[in-house]
């Protein structure tokens, strides 16, 4: 059996690997700003801390593999900002499309994509969509941020509103590498989606109708949410929440029957 990183096997590995009940996960970032304290690369460094908490809670004779982590997505929204790295979602579409073609090839027919980046969950969308017409895997969603928080943790206004950089991230990087975390320039960085929300009956910032925002939109300094409030305590248990949260989802996904795909009538559409 095996629980750990794709890079790590051996092409003789997939022949133990039944495709009823294995997963490969495909982890899905960015490398963009976060404001004046926290680094590049947080998305991307929070996607590895969640995974490796979450395989660290799974049976060990699971078969759970996590393909090399795609820590340049697209990130449009902040593109005003120096560091930011950001690829088409074109571009992104096709690179994810190809790997999750490799995974099928392999005999692998589950597929999660972990996504961290809350500006291409669009593209995590289609993505799931195109694999599963296209490849014939069975593919799931999934993002920290889907997994919710420990209920009564966080100010609701606060999770609503410290969309990124905020409270919840800057807390989640004190647990997993405080020393990347400039305490002296977190802020209190107060989005202008509060005022929006309080002006509009109907518009928000986000949400089903919502603004095609830049980061510079809500909050001159790229980020939104009260940074200045976070603790590394806080960070733990909401890295120890979103693990048990993924670590039940990865269960769910290894008992998913293939059955759950079905031909429609005209059976496979055109790649």
């Amino acid at each position: 059996m095996v629980i750990g990183a794709w890079l790590d096997l051996a092409t003789t590995d997939f022949a133990a690997a039944d495709p009823a009940r294995a997963v490969a996960i495909l982890p899905v970032a960015a490398t963009e700003q976060h404001g004046p304290h926290l680094p590049l690369g947080t998305d991307a460094a929070i996607n590895r801390g969640v995974l490796a908490a979450a395989l660290a809670r799974l049976d060990p004779a699971r078969w759970v593999a996590v393909l090399p982590a795609q820590e340049v997505g697209e990130s449009l929204e902040h593109a005003g900002f120096p560091g930011t790295l950001s690829l088409s979602a074109e571009t992104v579409l096709a690179l994810w499309g190809e790997i999750g073609a490799a995974v099928a090839r392999a005999g692998i027919r589950k597929l999660i994509l972990f996504n961290s980046h809350g500006g291409q969950t669009g593209l995590v969308d289609t993505a799931a969509v195109r694999l599963r017409q296209r490849c014939g895997l069975v593919t799931v969603r999934a993002s920290t941020f889907g997994l919710g928080l420990p209920d009564g943790l966080v100010d609701p206004a606060e999770a609503e509103h410290g969309l990124h950089g905020g409270l919840v991230e800057t807390s989640v990087m004190l647990a997993l590498a405080p020393h990347l975390v400039r305490r002296d320039a977190a802020a209190d960085f107060r989005s202008t989606a509060v005022e929006l929300a309080e002006a509009c009956d109907t518009l928000r910032a986000e949400g089903a109708i919502g603004l095609g925002w830049a980061a510079q939109d809500l909050n001159l300094a790229g980020v939104t949410g009260d940074a200045a409030a976070a603790t590394a305590e806080l960070g733990q248990r909401i890295l120890a929440h979103w693990a048990g949260r993924l670590a039940a989802l990865i269960e769910d996904v290894i008992a998913l029957p293939l059955s759950v795909l079905q031909a429609g009538p005209l059976g496979v559409p055109p790649q």
